[in-house]
């Protein structure tokens, strides 16, 4: 007989890749929400979306009826309240409605550290683990050190440290020793969860295959990435210090970065070697798991349709771009009065003897400079003046996406500090067709985010001139 699992947290950053996980499994998942409308698109047909919430126990009930398997992947370190009252308060509520419904097994993942010296923060997530086995339903808690992943809070420090500072003066709390495990072997380890043979709880203790310091882990990703990091120990730095300077530098708020500081001080490392004997993960060394993400990274970024990613993101609109991972995108769009596919014909065309539909001189000095210091330049020109295919090469950029009357998207292989792309995708609107132009930026360090930034005002007029013309050509020639 099929098993129901109730996964909560399905929003969050390991939730959300083990829904993915499960779902291709072809588990029977439900999914407990606050809000199941945020969710709902994002899951496949067979997975059940209820609202509900933790901290609401007359909700808890109905969203546990029937399922022999739940999930409890969710915690409260970035309220502004009391956080450990909250966890502590949320799983008593949990546990005792997962015995009343008959729930067979909880799994649960807290963190890594040992009970002489831990934070506050991972004092309440294995507090957390024990309210949970006292229910009387058989609990695996998983404790976890840093999780390396694109998109993690701590990789994302990591990124946004390494990236934007040259130099660094690090406090002691960088010399601290972790292990470091990627994120598909965590989900790994949580799917496996669901098969062991469980008589009473367990604790086990994940970790990737080295140990390492925060240090080490920034030198790494330095190294993949090609940048030069020099650090420079600081003697005394407070928790409350390191976490107001993470919060300026990094995209992590001064709150939860002060916890999660507060969490670093200690080392986080496995001790006891029983997950490698109940499970068959194998979990990868540090540098596949940043090797690993980055490319992940790179793959969900390629498939990002930006016509939804930005239209939905509903925050205010911020100088420079808005903010994509370790990427700057700054987007623009047109409606037209014509149909998708006269819409997309002077975009195909874009390039060679065409140009580029604004400030022509401009993109011609632009190539001189790159001829200057080794790039191509615009003397490429494009093979087919009416066609694109990925791969070719057009001025100095190349084909990487091409799907006609819909997409096109470009690489830029000029000299830059990073990564540059530019893509338009054109789709159907009340009124006629809407075009989309995205700049996509990937900096190099801090030289990267200084070009991004001296050229934004330069690239506001050039892009939005471009499209402006793109689309008078579209209903002129229509």
């Amino acid at each position: 007989m099929a098993q129901r699992i109730l996964l909560t947290g399905a929003t969050g950053y390991v939730g959300g890749r083990l829904l993915k996980a499960l779902e291709r499994r072809g588990e029977s998942v439900r999914c407990l929400t606050r809000q199941p409308e945020n969710l709902q698109a994002r899951v496949a047909a067979a997975t059940e979306v209820v609202q509900g919430d933790l901290l609401d126990p007359s909700t808890l009930p109905a969203a546990l009826e029937g399922c022999q398997v739940a999930y409890y992947l969710v915690h409260s370190m970035s309220s502004a309240g009391d956080f450990v009252e909250q966890d502590r308060r949320a799983a008593e509520d949990f546990s005792a409605a997962a015995k009343e419904s008959g729930v067979e097994r909880i799994i649960y993942l807290g963190g890594l550290g040992s009970d002489e010296k831990m934070s506050t923060h991972l004092a309440s997530r294995q507090e957390v683990g024990e309210v949970l086995r006292r229910s009387g339903v058989p609990t695996i808690e998983f404790r976890a050190s840093i999780i390396i992943g694109s998109g993690s809070l701590s990789f994302e420090m990591i990124r946004a440290l390494v990236g934007r500072l040259p130099v660094m003066i690090t406090p002691r709390w960088v010399r601290s020793k972790a292990q470091p495990i990627a994120i598909e072997d965590v989900v790994d380890y949580l799917v496996e969860a669901l098969d062991i043979e469980l008589d009473s709880s367990r604790v086990f203790q994940i970790g990737g295959a080295d140990q390492a310091s925060y240090r080490e882990i920034m030198l790494e990703y330095a190294r993949q990435r090609g940048l030069k990091r020099f650090m420079i120990p600081a003697p005394v730095l407070s928790p409350r210090i390191s976490g107001l300077w993470l919060g300026l530098v990094t995209p992590v708020y001064a709150r939860i970065g002060r916890k999660l500081v507060e969490s670093l001080k200690h080392d986080t490392v496995v001790r006891d070697p029983a997950a490698s004997e109940a499970f068959a993960v194998r979990p990868r060394r540090l540098a596949a798991s940043i090797e690993r993400a980055l490319a992940n990274e790179d793959h969900d970024f390629a498939q990002t349709r930006w016509s939804d990613a930005l239209s939905s993101s509903g925050g205010p609109r911020q100088w420079g771009g808005i903010q994509f991972g370790s990427r700057l995108v700054d987007s623009r769009t047109i409606l037209v009065s014509v149909k998708p596919a006269q819409a997309f014909a002077p975009v195909r065309r874009i390039g060679g003897r065409v140009g580029w539909y604004y400030g022509d001189w401009l993109w011609r000095i632009r190539g001189f400079l790159d001829l200057l210091v080794g790039g191509p330049g615009m003397r490429r020109g494009r093979r087919d003046p009416e066609h694109a295919s990925p791969g070719e090469t057009l001025d100095f950029w190349r084909v990487e996406a091409y799907e006609p009357d819909k997409l096109l998207r470009l690489q830029a292989e000029m000299k830059v500090p990073g990564r540059a792309w530019l893509q338009f995708e054109v789709d159907e609107a009340e009124g006629g067709t809407r075009i989309r132009q995205t700049a996509l930026f990937d900096p190099l360090g801090t030289l990267g985010l200084l070009y991004w930034y001296a050229l934004y005002p330069l690239h506001q007029l050039i892009f939005a001139g471009m499209l402006r013309n793109i689309g008078r050509s579209a209903e002129l020639e229509a």
